[in-house]
């Protein structure tokens, strides 16, 4: 051995000896999960809770991390868990301009774990890869940004919007209950943050909910023997809804339908349904008459028995006070 290498041997060592305990195990920790991937402390699912298959969960690394799946992220996103969706979303011209560089190398960079909790035992085909859960809130705020600047305009990106809205909206009102209650000393059980999130989730979903049950449009197919298309709704639908929906809500005479359209054409979002434009009590009296019009169909076997129903069934009603702001 050199004189130099001897000197560098022995300043590596004099290096090592200076490190304090913590130290060492931080770097001890990195070089086991740098060869392995760190283990899993606890797993859960968003399923039982939220009806979406997202796995989540929390590492045994120094902070605990939460994490959830790669292909839990896309599908808490509204993207397809088939394939590498994320990234080439991420990585798509209409999110250029609203994916920072630190996002954007955290996604190109997954932390690596392994699901069973033993890393080192671990079967090759045990590791997954995922992303800290606070990345979710990141992709929401980004995607709610493209969507303001016309680029996820269309019904291709609709889903992905209202999932993003509707995350972002229970997160910051849960987040901010958490912190309430962490300053004043309450530590609330599992359960409750559950039950918590939950409630904010259907809070904001309700905000971005679709009225019109596809069942309806389903039954309208058959009875007018009218194709399934691809995309969009056939043209008489149009007329359908206004006829039998908006017309006839309390034997209004149109008075609904045209307050509803003088109220959007004022609002001037031509992206919003006219449905979003009724008021709580009007949101109400629409429900109901959809049920009505649903079961109708659904008890017709042709066109012609459908609508004598229709005629039969509101030619008597009186109109209702629907107050519309």
């Amino acid at each position: 051995m050199t004189e130099d290498n001897k000197t560098g041997r022995a300043g590596g060592l004099a290096r090592a000896d200076a490190l304090s305990k913590e130290k060492k195990k931080e770097i001890a920790e990195k070089a086991a999960m740098a060869r392995w991937g760190v283990k899993v402390l606890h797993k859960g699912n968003f399923k039982d809770e939220l009806g979406i298959d997202v796995d989540c969960y929390v590492l045994d690394d120094r902070n605990k991390t939460a994490v959830i799946s790669k292909r839990g992220m896309a599908q808490a996103l509204g993207l397809s868990k088939r394939g590498d969706r994320l990234v080439g979303f991420v990585n798509s011209q209409n999110m250029e301009n609203h994916i920072g560089r630190e996002l954007r190398e955290k996604i190109g960079n997954p932390i690596i774990f392994q699901r069973s909790g033993a890393a080192a035992n671990s079967s090759v085909g045990d590791e997954t890869h995922g992303f800290e859960a606070g990345m979710l809130i990141d992709l929401c705020q980004a995607i709610l940004e493209a969507k303001k600047d016309g680029k996820l305009g269309g019904a291709r990106y609709e889903k992905m919007v209202d999932h993003a809205q509707i995350m972002m909206g229970a997160s910051a009102k849960n987040g901010i209950k958490q912190f309430v209650y962490a300053l004043a000393g309450y530590n609330p059980s599992a359960q409750e943050v559950i039950n918590a999130f939950k409630t904010y989730i259907v809070e904001e979903a309700k905000k971005y909910e679709k009225e019109f049950p596809n069942e309806l449009y389903l039954q309208w197919h058959r009875l007018y023997e009218l194709p399934i298309h691809s995309r969009g709704k056939p043209w008489p639908f149009k007329h359908l809804t206004v006829n039998h929906i908006y017309y006839p809500l309390a034997q209004s005479n149109g008075k609904i339908y045209e307050l509803v359209k003088a109220l959007k054409a004022k609002d001037g979002d031509r992206q919003k349904k006219l449905f979003q434009f009724l008021n709580d009590l009007g949101a109400r009296a629409l429900r109901i008459q959809l049920g009505r019009v649903l079961e109708m169909c659904e008890s017709s076997s042709s066109k012609a028995e459908y609508e004598e129903k229709i005629k039969k069934r509101f030619g008597e009603q009186r109109e209702l006070e629907l107050v519309i702001p």
